[in-house]
């Protein structure tokens, strides 16, 4: 005489509770690092300059590359600094990437974006950004890259603890971030 109620399948499985996988906040794209470089391709008084317009734009101190071997028809040796970037992360970050995605006019190729979900591009004169053009300095280019993460669960790749990897479900793809770009500043991809 017992009496078998059978309880609603959706009431069971776990994913039911946390709703559609869209919402969780967890998955969220967000800006991890916005990198700035610019590579002058010498040392000396230009390469100096340079750094000094990453400082303008950045209020960082720029960190300089060095040639990984020498090349002779460029004019550079191994192991002298040619180029300098700055790594901006936060608030400060997405106003810079504003910035130069003004300068683009919010149009990107598809080709910037890359299977790992980050993306890039180049402007050509960085006075474009709102610096001042000062004669001694003169005029340089910079290349933007930036690179994605989601809001939560990126730990589990850094703890000294029980260290693994991110999960496959869990990496950022290339379609979700030409989605969010073209959601969040309302961009264009162009072929």
């Amino acid at each position: 005489f017992f009496f078998f109620f059978p309880l609603p399948v959706a009431s069971l499985s776990p994913r039911s509770s946390m709703g559609d996988e869209d919402e969780n906040p967890m998955k969220a794209l967000k800006i991890e690092k916005l990198i700035l470089n610019i590579s002058v391709g010498e040392s000396g008084d230009r390469l100096t300059r340079a750094s000094k317009v990453l400082e303008d734009l950045s209020g960082q101190q720029p960190v300089f590359s060095k040639a990984r071997y020498t090349v002779r028809t460029f004019g550079i040796r191994r192991n002298e600094k040619i180029a300098c970037h700055v790594t901006i992360r936060g608030e400060k970050a997405e106003e810079l990437l504003e910035r130069g995605l003004k300068v683009k006019e919010y149009e990107l190729r598809k080709k910037n974006f890359s299977q790992t979900g980050n993306f890039g591009f180049g402007i050509m004169e960085h006075i474009d950004l709102g610096l001042k053009y000062n004669p001694s300095t003169g005029i340089y280019g910079m290349d933007f890259y930036v690179v994605m993460k989601r809001a939560g669960g990126g730990r589990v790749a850094k703890r000294r603890a029980k260290r693994t990897k991110i999960g496959f479900q869990h990496k950022c793809t290339k379609a979700e971030t030409q989605k969010w770009f073209v959601d969040k500043y309302e961009g264009i991809l162009t072929n």
